[in-house]
């Protein structure tokens, strides 16, 4: 579903939709969560007390009107008490998310707010964090803690004591990704706390880092959409959300390219959440300028390059994914040599400073002489390959790779494959 269409929706329907998203992706229980919308009429829409998120249909959504009267096929949310008093202290919120994820859930029960200064935009889709102390669930009390932490005006995401986390959104989509990219921070800030120390930016470079993106490219309007180009667009598509859903993208973050002829390309857009992806959004990148009325993804000057330079590449993936990002964030080398198949697959991976992907663009297109992997420190990881699914292939085995040597950090030290056995590898399955 479309950003725009979302929004049209019925406040019902955009609930289904979204408490589906949230449930099956693991950031909440059966049982657990609440989710709002309050509409032009002032009536706050919510999803029902007692009624299981793995089946939920639009009709089980329940309605307070503003007269306060209760319309719907069941109980409305024991919690809504503080959705109400989160939308008298902030009118301009019309969504609010409130889930117990498990590293939202550890950060509060450790009562500790996250920082989210460990990759760039974080900071910027998840602002700055509130912290309730503790209410009992379903009270007026409770209601009023978090309405204090709201009513500041700072904040969008409250952290709340030994419970889990409420945040609010100019829209359902707004809330959504803020509360999908803080859940994506608490995951990695716990994994890279495994691997050793947690290296955050400081606001200065995440200054410096957004004005190095590029600016936008010209664009042309004589648009060729031949078979060969549309079938890779749904090919694109497939696999962009094949990636959401194996959590190796989330929809604020995450590009995808592929080659269409000589150096000539498809990307993903900006500012379309990586979900909702279709396939005429994607960007036609012909001679260095991009399709009229789009705006490709900050990343297609290195996308560009990296085709230049490397014509036996015609696919690029840039995302972030829980574990990879977990020793970009540590400083923790990724030691591939774990198991026979990661190594032939991937090589060594080496990582580059943060800022690089911007500040010295032909240094990393180059690595790609002899490397399929890259980790920039603080910033993302991309992955090449000569076709699409072998890209996306290599995305996968990294970051399954990634999560093992996360888990054996908290089981004793990690012991790779010695070099005779890589050189061994390197000669049976002919790796140069």
């Amino acid at each position: 579903m479309k950003q725009l269409d979302i929004k049209l929706m019925h406040p019902a329907e955009q609930l289904n939709i979204v408490i589906g998203r949230v449930y099956r992706n693991g950031m909440t229980t059966t049982s657990g969560g609440n989710i709002s919308i309050k509409d032009e009429n002032g009536d706050i829409w919510i999803t029902p007390s007692a009624v299981d998120k793995g089946s939920l249909t639009a009709k089980d959504i329940s309605c307070i009107k503003a007269d306060g009267t209760i319309v719907g096929l069941h109980k409305p949310s024991s919690e809504f008490p503080f959705h109400k008093a989160i939308f008298d202290a902030r009118p301009e919120l019309t969504a609010i998310i409130h889930a117990h994820p498990p590293g939202l859930v550890a950060f509060s029960i450790a009562r500790k707010i996250p920082n989210t200064n460990i990759i760039p935009q974080a900071r910027h889709i998840c602002g700055e964090i509130g912290y309730a102390p503790y209410g009992c669930p379903g009270s007026e009390d409770l209601g009023k803690k978090i309405a204090v932490e709201f009513f500041n005006g700072k904040h969008k995401a409250v952290i709340m004591e030994n419970h889990g986390v409420v945040l609010g959104g100019t829209d359902l989509l707004d809330a959504y990704q803020r509360f999908e990219t803080l859940e994506f921070c608490c995951r990695t800030l716990i994994s890279a706390g495994t691997l050793g120390k947690v290296n955050g930016l400081s606001d200065s470079q995440i200054f410096n880092y957004e004005n190095l993106i590029p600016k936008p490219i010209a664009s042309f309007s004589d648009v060729q959409y031949t078979s060969e180009e549309r079938a890779l667009r749904t090919n694109m598509v497939d696999m962009i959300q094949r990636a959401c859903d194996q959590g190796l993208m989330i929809s604020t973050y995450g590009t995808v390219s592929a080659r269409w002829k000589n150096n000539d390309f498809l990307i993903t857009p900006s500012n379309v959440a990586r979900w909702d992806m279709e396939a005429q959004d994607i960007v036609q990148i012909k001679d260095g300028k991009a399709e009229a009325g789009k705006t490709p993804s900050r990343s297609q000057a290195l996308h560009q390059r990296i085709y230049e330079l490397n014509p036996n590449i015609n696919s690029i993936i840039t995302t972030q994914s829980t574990s990879l990002m977990a020793h970009a964030v540590s400083g923790k080398k990724f030691d591939v040599r774990t198991i026979p198949e990661s190594w032939i697959f991937l090589q060594d991976i080496p990582t580059v400073p943060f800022g690089s992907v911007y500040n010295d663009i032909e240094m990393v297109a180059h690595m790609f002489f002899k490397n399929r992997v890259v980790l920039v420190d603080n910033d993302c990881v991309i992955v090449t390959g000569d076709k699409l699914l072998n890209t996306f292939d290599y995305l996968e085995v990294a970051e399954f790779s990634a999560n093992s040597t996360v888990m054996a950090a908290s089981i004793g030290a990690l012991y790779p494959m010695e070099e005779e056995v890589i050189e061994e590898l390197r000669v049976a399955f002919n790796v140069k």
